[in-house]
């Protein structure tokens, strides 16, 4: 399976917003930080006012494309604000019917990649919650430390959660990856 990664174009967010949003109780949604609440845009708003500026053409936000069909998202964001020093990732999978299918390994493994490449960092992460097992065993698959677990700490569904931090420095990624630095 061909996997590729790209920034959302202008052209592309109806169909970005349709395999994302459409759904207000979209599978993707059950796992990825439910205990937010976050609420689904409308078509309307994420036309006009959310995805020109927050998806249209961002680095941070990279489109997953599965042998030429949108499915996915990677992201980047940093975890202390303007100092642009502790850099975490992360990854949905909006297309329920291709999960399972290695697609997330391979996204991620070329997500990371391509920031240690363009970023000068020794560090990057990724936060899920002890709920999501498959974000879990991801993590560990592509040989991420699990650095630190914060217990109890997220509430969803009548019980809390643990918060699940995990990383990996450069030198272990490149070593585990066998890619070029």
């Amino acid at each position: 399976m061909e996997i590729k990664l790209k920034q959302l174009e202008m052209d592309e967010m109806g169909e970005f917003w349709q395999l994302t949003f459409s759904n207000p109780h979209a599978e993707w949604a059950k796992w990825n930080g439910p205990y937010f609440h976050d609420e689904m845009p409308t078509r309307r708003e994420f036309m006009t006012n959310i995805g020109p500026d927050a998806f249209v053409q961002n680095p941070n936000r990279q489109i997953i494309w599965a042998n030429g069909q949108m499915v996915g998202m990677v992201s980047a964001y940093y975890d202390d604000g303007a100092l642009l020093r502790w850099l975490d990732v992360g990854i949905t999978i909006y297309d329920d019917s291709v999960w399972g299918k290695g697609i997330g390994y391979t996204a991620l493994e070329l997500w990371i990649t391509h920031l240690f490449n363009t970023i000068n960092l020794p560090h990057i992460g990724l936060t899920t919650w002890s709920g999501n097992k498959r974000m879990m065993a991801l993590s560990e698959s592509l040989k991420m430390t699990l650095e630190a677990r914060v217990r109890q700490v997220r509430y969803w569904q009548g019980q809390y959660w643990d918060s699940v931090k995990y990383g990996v420095l450069r030198d272990e990624w490149f070593a585990a990856h066998n890619t070029n630095n």
